[in-house]
């Protein structure tokens, strides 16, 4: 007895129309999700963060005490000239305490204007810059003193009498430099008139 064997079909699943939609709908949701997870990966571009400023180097105070526009700075001055005038090197000398000169001048004026314009409002500080006028002037005639000694030696009077003069008037002859700017005055002839201050300390 033949067995006859029919052709084998192709085997096909059939879904149910819900189970079909289920997943079209699931492929869909995939084919959405994927591409944003990818994009989340990719490295963004950060904007440049702006550099932060540099602090401002703060002025310290007495920063000035290194320049020759100061008291200290007029003061080596004076002692380069005193070193100059030992060594008899009396070009050197005048132009030191020329510059010794000017400075002191101009840090007197400018402190007598702080004090003028504190004046009423803060006498604390009004005080404090007419104490520092006081003394740079003082300072200044000391230099003009020693310049007017530096142009006898050598051998200039015409230069000497007019800081001499000025020295009186800015001294009065009742003080010591004041005095000894007269005595020089005298020795150069320039005045036939002796003066002898007054001693206050002196009994009666």
């Amino acid at each position: 007895m033949s067995t006859s064997f029919s052709k084998p079909r192709h085997f096909q699943l059939a879904l149910p129309a819900t189970a079909s939609l289920f997943l079209s709908v699931s492929l869909m949701s995939v084919g959405t999700v994927i591409p944003r997870a990818v994009s989340a990966q990719q490295p963004q571009t950060q904007p440049a963060m702006p550099a932060s400023p540099q602090p401002l180097e703060l002025t310290k105070p007495n920063s000035l005490e290194n320049s020759v526009f100061s008291i200290s700075g007029g003061q080596r001055l004076m002692t380069e000239s005193m070193t100059a005038i030992s060594q008899q090197n009396y070009d050197q000398a005048v132009t030191k305490l020329q510059d010794a000169r000017q400075v002191f001048n101009q840090l007197s004026n400018f402190y007598q204007e702080l004090t003028t314009s504190f004046s009423g409002i803060d006498n604390r500080i009004s005080d404090s810059h007419r104490r520092k006028a006081l003394q740079t002037a003082q300072l200044r005639d000391e230099a003009t003193y020693q310049l007017a000694v530096v142009y006898r030696a050598k051998n200039q009077p015409e230069l000497a009498v007019p800081l001499l003069v000025q020295l009186i008037r800015s001294q009065a002859p009742t003080r010591d430099l004041g005095q000894q700017a007269y005595q020089q005055l005298f020795e150069l002839g320039f005045v036939d008139a002796a003066f002898v201050r007054p001693n206050a300390a002196a009994p009666k």
